[in-house]
């Protein structure tokens, strides 16, 4: 009980205090009436059922309970990928090629020509042949001079730095597009864009010279369409260009991987890429050196109206029912038809 020793000779009741019924803290109003929110009996806390270990868990940490097991869960995720080497693929670019490269690897087939035993072959197809244009050679010397200079590696080549030259056949007249070095500018250029084969760390390029020790990987070569016959074939009687990796400019010489650009097509383009030559020289060089870097198969339309896997073989057609008649043993016949693509890797 409280006694009040303030007030003497008056006859004062002592008051007992509840305790339970005091706020703890002083009233915002002290004149009001009331006392504030009256307090729960504790006593009667005592006959509620007792929490569980987890409800107690729960009641006492909130949301943090809930966000406890899953950062447990995420720390053991990243020790394990520490530990093992491992990570979580990360969003890339948008590819389009069709399986791994086999680099380095040995063979003498020529990549990229259409097969043999076609001879049936429509060579009126019309997205296939040669749009009408600007004049070309059509008989080279057979021969070819590398263009002087040479570049830094660009790539980073985990896999392996490929070395090559650029070359123009004798007997070209290359002054209607800029002349030799505009030509290897152009293959320079298109092996360096981010959204060509260097987008992948596997790969890396070094152009080289003449003076150069050693032979290059393959040879860049702008040709004249009878000496492609004679590099790629011409089972199929269409513009082609191809990678030839047992090129044998006379009998008994040296081998030299070369990668065959069609003059005529250079200069005209193909009708898929509906007169946007430029867009098509990028696709030509980043498909044959495709083809010399370790993708020897073609691709298909994978879904109708996206962009054309630069392996697909755009020069002739963009559809796979027209794809399907030169290359059957790759393509199966749909309605899908893409949209000319040059690069392996567009968005980049």
């Amino acid at each position: 009980m409280t006694y009040d020793p303030g007030r003497r000779g008056e006859s004062r009741v002592p008051v007992l205090r509840n305790e339970w019924r005091e706020p703890l803290r002083a009233q915002r109003d002290p004149l009001a009436g009331d006392s504030g929110r009256v307090r729960s009996n504790r006593d009667e806390h005592q006959h509620w059922p007792k929490q569980s270990w987890l409800g107690r868990f729960v009641s006492t940490y909130g949301w943090r309970a809930y966000a406890l097991p899953v950062l447990v869960v995420i720390t053991v995720l990243v020790i394990y990928q520490t530990v093992t080497g491992t990570t979580t693929p990360t969003p890339t670019a948008h590819e389009s090629v069709e399986g791994p490269p086999t680099i380095g690897a040995g063979g003498t087939a020529i990549v990229g020509a259409p097969p043999k035993g076609l001879t049936q072959f429509d060579a009126n197809l019309p997205t296939g042949i040669l749009p009408e244009g600007g004049p070309f050679t059509q008989a080279g010397g057979r021969s070819w001079h590398v263009v002087p200079g040479a570049t830094p590696q660009v790539g980073e080549g985990t896999a392996k730095v490929f070395r090559y030259t650029v070359e123009i056949e004798d007997g070209l007249d290359t002054t209607s597009f800029g002349g030799d070095e505009a030509f290897a500018r152009m293959v320079d250029e298109t092996l360096a864009n981010p959204k060509s084969w260097i987008h992948n760390p596997q790969f890396g390029f070094v152009r080289v010279d003449a003076a150069a020790p050693g032979e290059p990987d393959f040879r860049v070569s702008l040709t004249s369409p009878m000496t492609i016959r004679d590099g790629c074939g011409y089972e199929i009687q269409l513009e082609a260009s191809c990678y030839n990796p047992a090129f044998h400019p006379v009998p008994g010489s040296p081998r030299e991987p070369r990668v065959f650009i069609n003059e005529a097509r250079w200069v005209r383009g193909a009708v898929s890429f509906q007169g946007d030559v430029g867009s098509y020289r990028q696709y030509l060089l980043n498909h044959e050196i495709g083809h010399a870097i370790g993708y020897h198969q073609h691709s298909a339309c994978e879904e109708d109206g996206a962009l054309a896997p630069v392996m697909m073989q755009q020069t002739f057609s963009t559809s796979n029912a027209d794809a399907a008649k030169f290359d059957p043993d790759s393509i199966t016949p749909d309605d899908k038809t893409c949209r000319f693509n040059p690069w392996p890797y567009p968005i980049a």
